[in-house]
């Protein structure tokens, strides 16, 4: 892994974290326990904060970054975000799944209990409903779902990724 610090700010993390060998974590980042940070990640904390809660899964090749004097990043707990997903600047609650090359941008909220499907963008400014579905370019809702069962499954699968990352070390 390669943790640089930047303008006297370095990440630090919490217990029981997997980092890739080829993972990057820049700057101003702080990250909770039992999170996994996969191969080609770059979590590039220089021009403002990013804080990750715990049990978060940051899958293959994704990218978190925030913009300069603008918008910080937040990613709550139990979040998921799917190989090649793209974070910018934005806040990001409990219990959400950013599936495979999503997108979302600069002060976007994404509440919490949601699925952003693969491939969807959620444009700057988006409020995404807790317990729903947000899929297309740009995202549109395009379902609500139960609370109780969106958070089964997004728990499952961030539990799965503890399970992954433990081949690993």
């Amino acid at each position: 892994m390669l943790v640089k610090s930047i303008l006297g700010k370095k990440p630090i993390w919490g217990k029981n974290c997997f980092f890739a060998d080829n993972a990057t974590v820049i700057g101003d980042v702080v990250i909770g326990d039992f999170c996994s940070i996969w191969f080609n990640t770059v979590i590039r904390g220089d021009v403002n904060k990013i804080r990750i809660g715990n049990n978060v899964n940051v899958q293959d090749g994704s990218v978190i970054h925030a913009t300069y004097k603008k918008s910080s990043t937040s990613i709550g707990n139990y979040v998921s975000l799917g190989h090649n997903a793209i974070i910018h600047g934005c806040k990001i609650d409990d219990f959400v799944l950013i599936g495979m090359g999503g997108i979302v941008m600069d002060n976007a909220i994404i509440n919490s209990n949601s699925i952003i499907a693969a491939g969807s963008v959620i444009l700057e400014n988006t409020i995404v409903e807790s317990n729903s579905i947000y899929a297309g370019i740009p995202a549109k809702k395009i379902k609500s779902i139960e609370q109780s069962k969106s958070k089964k499954e997004i728990e499952r699968i961030s539990k799965n990724y503890l399970v992954y990352s433990s081949w690993y070390k």
